[in-house]
């Protein structure tokens, strides 16, 4: 009896042993993520509206450039950014405009960069787990400067890669939620091609 019960204490103190904190599956993930990172990235954002319902935005980023599209009331919007130029398609009038880009790179801005520092100013831990992924809670410290940096987000993780699966916050009273992320997006996925839209009408909003 002695044995078994000896053999049970030390499987129990192997197990706790391979055990991971929260801290360090998301270290792990943000470290596959900058991995992959200039391979460029795509993911769809659903994006939870009070009144309105949830808008859904399909997203590609590879360095300083973009591509965001989406569908509104039938329309569909296009939207490339090179920092440089922002172009703009909307469907239903068949209209290309151009507008002064961003002038930001996109992989230090918007949805991509969530992904990154997540632990900084949040008290994270293991919500829950399957025998896939891990669901981590991060809540935001009393100590995060960002006034405007989201109270909660569910970070859910590949147990097989430490690839992110989704990252789920409340914004301003919305839900956003970035889910099916794929690494390996092409230039031409994030360059405008006026030559894709035949008759497309073209208006130049840049200050000349």
């Amino acid at each position: 009896m002695k044995k078994v019960i000896g053999v049970i204490i030390g499987f129990a103190f192997a197990v706790s042993a391979l055990a991971q904190t929260a801290e360090e599956i998301l270290s792990k993930m943000e470290e596959v993520f900058e991995q992959h990172e200039n391979e460029g990235v795509a993911m769809d954002v659903d994006t939870k509206v009070p009144l309105i319902g949830t808008i859904t935005l399909k997203t590609y980023t590879l360095g300083n450039k973009s591509r965001i599209e989406f569908k509104m009331l039938g329309n569909k919007l296009i939207i490339w950014d090179d920092c440089v130029t922002e172009y703009a398609y909307d469907s239903k009038h068949n209209e290309v405009s151009i507008a002064e880009g961003s002038g930001t790179n996109a992989e230090d801005t918007g949805d991509v960069e969530m992904f990154n520092g997540i632990t900084d100013g949040y008290d994270v831990s293991i919500k829950k787990q399957t025998a896939t992924a891990w669901y981590i809670q991060c809540k935001k410290s009393k100590n995060n400067p960002e006034e405007y940096a989201p109270k909660t987000m569910e970070v859910v993780v590949a147990k097989d890669t430490y690839y992110p699966i989704s990252l789920s916050a409340k914004i301003s009273g919305s839900t956003l939620t970035m889910r099916d992320l794929v690494f390996g997006v092409t230039d031409e996925d994030v360059t405008f091609d006026i030559s894709k839209y035949p008759g497309a009408k073209v208006t130049d909003k840049r200050k000349k």
